[in-house]
């Protein structure tokens, strides 16, 4: 494992982290797309599902198995725990619009036609789009939390790390995927003017707004 798949991998657990801890603080989770979560609870569970086949090393089958809980603990609490405190007249993102062309996209283009590869090239897919539904809630009500800003932006570092590990790993190992690089590429794509916005008002202390 190369030094970008590792920060790659602190960055996303560093994000998970913020988010639990800000929504358990604060008894609250305003500000947060549940249907953004619900997403990447799908991503997971649809990614990981080789931990019933298969055994790679402690470290791999640990940090699916956190992915997983964590993201099953956050969507308890956004429509369970706390679900007084969320937000759902700005969380309209039409996810259909997402799930439906991603999961046609995973039958067409993918390494090999089975079930468990179709679903890890659906789940690798699915993440590219899964943090729209944020997005679109921070457009709609016109501003972020600052925590909830440090939340996206170790989210978009992970997958910025993951894109260099990729290119590492084709120059020192000779491997290639096309399909986790192009969806990379797509990710960090997104997050670029939320980047723009991260270092030019929430490292200055102000607080981040998106175009409605």
């Amino acid at each position: 494992m190369n030094v970008f798949r590792l920060t790659g991998d602190l960055s996303h657990l560093a994000a998970i982290i913020i988010l639990l801890l800000k929504i358990w603080k604060t008894r609250s989770c305003a500000g947060i797309s549940g249907k953004s979560q619900i997403l990447f609870a799908l991503v997971f569970t649809t990614r990981y599902l080789d931990l019933l086949t298969s055994f790679i090393s402690l470290y791999n089958t640990s940090m699916k198995i956190i992915y997983i809980g964590c993201a099953y603990a956050t969507v308890y609490m956004i429509y369970a725990k706390f679900k007084a405190t969320y937000d759902g007249n700005h969380d309209t993102f039409r996810v259909e619009f997402l799930v439906v062309p991603v999961g046609g996209l995973a039958f067409l283009v993918n390494h090999d036609f089975s079930p468990l590869e179709i679903l890890w090239t659906f789940s690798i897919y699915l993440e590219s789009v899964a943090i729209l539904p944020q997005l679109f809630m921070i457009s709609k009500t016109g501003e972020a939390e600052t925590i909830t800003t440090h939340y996206l932006f170790f989210l978009g570092l992970y997958r910025a790390l993951y894109l260099i590990n990729w290119i590492w790993r084709f120059y020192f190992e000779g491997f290639f995927d096309m399909i986790a690089i192009v969806a990379g590429v797509v990710q960090t794509i997104l997050y670029c003017d939320f980047f723009y916005l991260y270092v030019t008002k929430v490292l200055k202390g102000k607080k981040l707004s998106l175009p409605a």
